[in-house]
């Protein structure tokens, strides 16, 4: 049997960064579990993000809004880098309206109570103008991974309305490293140190212990097909055996059987021994007539 390694211990924590290190690991195994858990974590965590953009006077995203210094492009990269929690699997939609000189935050939005804002302190535009007026409509929506806007957007769009590519995922940075190290008298088992940070929406443990729920949930369902086929192979097995009564019956006609032809063989035998007994009846008279003949 391989053995199994101790249970992970974080090593360091620092806002959303978390160093968490899995000691014991058979050779090999360091970076089975490292590339798996950083493969889930990156692809398959929900998180929420803005899917379109929809600003006033605006009818292509290479537009340039008079009185703002950022153009439509970057103003949309800066949306993109707004991360939300949302408690619903609704999507939502936060307006904004500004007007005068400012320096455009993300706290400036009216959201739903549906939804969070992690961080308002973003940058989104910088208006320079007092007469420099933005409106916007944004759309939140929850998701998993990353999703361009080519696999969502199925239906032509309104004249301004902008589709943005969505970073569900609450990760920004995912990252592993393995070392040796002595378990008895071996120097080549391994440790595991996973490197997580995410966005702030979720806590790295919480992620953490999300990637090994999902992948336990597609490794039971593995486990769950091979009992279905093993207990399959015993129905067949136990359909093929005889039962306790159809053995009794089978070792009955053995029993007659075997008597029916000890029976056959006695008759046999009788028989023989008449038929020699015969045979020496007619052979000794004309044994006797001979030697009288002599």
């Amino acid at each position: 049997m391989i053995p199994l390694p101790k249970s992970f211990k974080i090593s360091e924590k620092k806002d959303n960064y978390v160093s968490f290190v899995i000691e014991g690991l058979y050779p090999g195994y360091g970076v089975t579990l490292g590339n798996a858990l950083r493969r889930v974590l990156l692809s398959s965590l929900s998180g929420a993000a803005i899917t379109e953009v929809k600003i006033k006077g605006v009818d292509h995203e290479f537009s340039i809004l008079p009185g703002i210094l950022e153009d439509v492009i970057t103003i949309c990269l800066n949306l993109k880098l707004l991360r939300f929690k949302i408690h619903t699997d609704e999507p939502q939609r936060a307006i904004l309206k500004v007007k005068g000189e400012k320096n455009l935050l993300g706290k400036d939005f009216e959201l739903p109570s549906q939804i969070e804002l992690v961080n308002p302190e973003q940058h989104i535009a910088t208006l320079t103008d007092k007469k420099a007026y933005l409106e916007m409509e944004i759309l939140v929506q929850k998701g998993i991974g990353y999703e361009p806007r080519e696999m969502r957007d199925k239906d032509k769009l309104e004249i301004g309305q902008l589709s943005l590519d969505a970073a569900y995922t609450p990760m920004k940075r995912v990252s592993f490293d393995v070392e040796n190290m002595r378990v008895g008298e071996r120097t080549d088992f391994d440790r595991l140190i996973l490197n997580i940070e995410t966005d702030g929406t979720t806590d790295p443990e919480e992620a953490l212990m999300s990637a090994i729920e999902i992948l336990t949930e597609h490794f039971s369902l593995i486990v769950a097909e091979k009992k279905k086929l093993d207990g399959k192979k015993k129905d067949k097995s136990e359909k093929k055996k005889p039962g306790k009564k159809k053995v009794k019956e089978l070792e009955k006609k053995k029993v007659k059987e075997s008597g029916k032809k000890s029976t056959a063989v006695k008759k046999t035998v009788k028989s023989v021994k008449k038929s020699k007994a015969k045979i020496k009846k007619v052979v000794k008279p004309k044994v006797v007539a001979k030697k009288k003949k002599k």
